[in-house]
């Protein structure tokens, strides 16, 4: 276990106490004077020394998301480069090879010894950079054996560039400690097993996000969502020990003007149900909860460091079992929206529970913009890769703003196609409103998925609908990595009262020329939600 602690000004430290790691683009390193290091090299390293294994950075000239390393002083303190290429799809930050730096030098070395990460960049990479480092540090283990000690990593900026050399503020800093507890508790609750994270718990986990920033959920919960009309989570969830629910957590600041509601997929384990899935797809499917366990980290910090607007943070939780009380291919189902769906995959069940949880955006917190977010489809992988989400959308200015804040979050997106008129005829159903699986698997599966979700907010919909389809990025190896904590607290930035959030828009005109097509989210004066 890890305490992450963002500093003001580079520590004093000696590598024999600490491991120490200086990590940067390569002509950013060299830029910093030796002095500016120094606390946490000397007496270990001398300049000369850190100069030349700087020097021995190499790279190769092929695109490679490789860092390179060097040790300076045994185990006690490594020099780590970026690599210099980063496309234009790819954060300016580097922040997927920052985290292998991290891995592959103080990971490598591993034990309880405290640790001190020196960050050189530009000041409009130090979210993302916070972020990525965020990720490293696993808080899940349930491996016996002497319980280690909390160590304390220390993460320290060192900034370069025109008007950079500023340290980070008390805020700054405070910033990124909730950005990293958020995001840390995503992945925490991503990593647990199904017998440790069941609908129930995941229940505790939301009461004590709510107790923290003083907001009492609203919990509708087994035999209540019958009542209420929740056919799409609770025939999902109804076959199992633990029952499913629907849970809001409410923030309605006095001024607001905007209501923003995030949907979260908390699938809290999927044995595909009926249409159950194999040996070799089935292990793994404990983070099926990807989705709303980023909404609960990210309104978390949202709220900690002060949102502007009314955020609602709804979740849509159910363990997808086989049992007797399990759905069955050909049942149909009513779902909040009022549409019928005639159930021709049980495994297809994330799409069920979001088309609840969206409808109840619209019809009862009349949200102008609503976010919906999940590990919705494996062929998300296949459409935009391991590290970009897939993102689908009513609005082209939301579209692009959501690509400038993964950029500048290290969450990566990319656009799927939004043309209903093409791919919503795959649900066509002769007994029921629609189908809840697609007749045509290559037809653009990950979009349909997502179109099945938007039909029950209403393609009338007058507002913004945002669908983020995480499968893929919500894990590397076999850890979470806590995604979509730092991506929502980025699209939404123009609301936060935190001067680094806010001034994200403004610091990420001054580009790199890879990014000339990025901009900023739409202006917070924008009515009815559009951009």
């Amino acid at each position: 276990m890890a305490e992450l602690v963002y500093s003001t000004a580079v520590s004093k430290s000696d590598p024999l106490d600490r491991t120490c790691l200086i990590v940067g683009q390569v002509p950013h390193v060299k830029q910093i004077k030796f002095e500016r290091l120094a606390n946490v090299l000397s007496p270990r390293v001398d300049e000369e020394t850190f100069q030349i294994a700087v020097d021995s950075l190499r790279f190769s000239s092929i695109p490679s998301n490789a860092c390179a390393t060097c040790p300076l002083w045994l185990n006690g303190a490594f020099v780590a480069g970026l690599p210099p290429y980063a496309t234009r799809h790819n954060s300016d930050a580097r922040p997927h090879a920052l985290a292998r730096a991290v891995q592959s030098t103080l990971g490598a070395v591993g034990g309880d010894r405290d640790e001190i990460i020196v960050v050189v960049c530009e000041k409009r990479n130090a979210f993302a950079s916070a972020s990525a480092i965020a990720r490293v540090y696993p808080k899940y283990s349930a491996k016996s054996g002497k319980q280690k000690k909390t160590k304390t990593v220390t993460i320290d900026f060192v900034f370069v560039g025109e008007g950079d050399d500023a340290p980070l503020s008390e805020d700054e800093a405070k910033v990124m400690s909730s950005a990293a507890e958020g995001i840390r508790l995503a992945a925490q609750m991503v990593d647990t097993p199904c017998n440790l994270m069941h609908t129930d718990i995941f229940l505790d986990h939301v009461r004590a996000v709510g107790d923290k920033v003083h907001i009492k959920p609203v919990i509708i919960q087994g035999e209540d969502l019958v009542k209420h009309g929740f056919g799409g989570i609770y025939g999902v969830g109804k076959a199992a020990v633990h029952a499913p629910a629907l849970a809001i957590l409410s923030h309605t600041p006095k001024g607001a003007t905007k209501t923003i509601a995030w949907v979260g997929k908390g699938i809290v384990y999927d044995t595909g149900g009926l249409s159950i899935k194999d040996k070799l797809h089935m292990p793994g499917m404990k983070r099926d909860c990807g989705g709303a366990a980023a909404i609960l980290g990210a309104f978390q910090a949202a709220v900690t460091e002060g949102f502007s607007e009314n955020l609602h943070a709804v979740f849509c939780l159910a363990e997808n079992a086989v049992g007797p009380e399990a759905t069955r291919p050909d049942d149909i189902h009513t779902f909040y929206s009022g549409k019928t769906v005639e159930i021709n995959n049980t495994d297809a069940e994330g799409r069920l529970v979001l088309g609840d949880g969206v409808a109840y955006a619209r019809k009862d917190l009349k949200a102008d913009i609503v976010v919906d977010m999940a590990t919705l489809t494996g062929a998300q992988g296949i459409s935009t890769g391991r590290y970009h989400a897939g993102l689908l959308t009513n609005d082209g200015d939301w579209e692009t703003a959501c690509q400038y804040a993964g950029r500048a979050s290290g969450d990566l997106v990319f656009p799927l196609p939004y043309t209903p008129e093409f791919h919503f005829a795959e649900f066509n159903s002769s007994v029921a409103d629609m189908k809840n699986s697609v007749a045509n698997r290559s037809n653009a599966q990950s979009s349909c998925a997502g179109l099945f979700i938007n039909s029950h907010l209403g393609f009338d919909f007058p507002g913004t609908w945002i669908h983020l389809d995480i499968a893929a990025p919500v894990y590397t190896g076999e850890r979470a990595t806590g995604y979509g904590v730092a991506l929502l607290m980025c699209l939404f930035s123009s609301y936060s009262k935190s001067a680094l959030l806010s001034g994200l828009a403004s610091s990420f005109q001054k580009k790199s020329p890879a990014d000339d097509d990025a901009k900023p989210p739409p202006s917070k004066k924008r009515r009815s939600g559009k951009a």
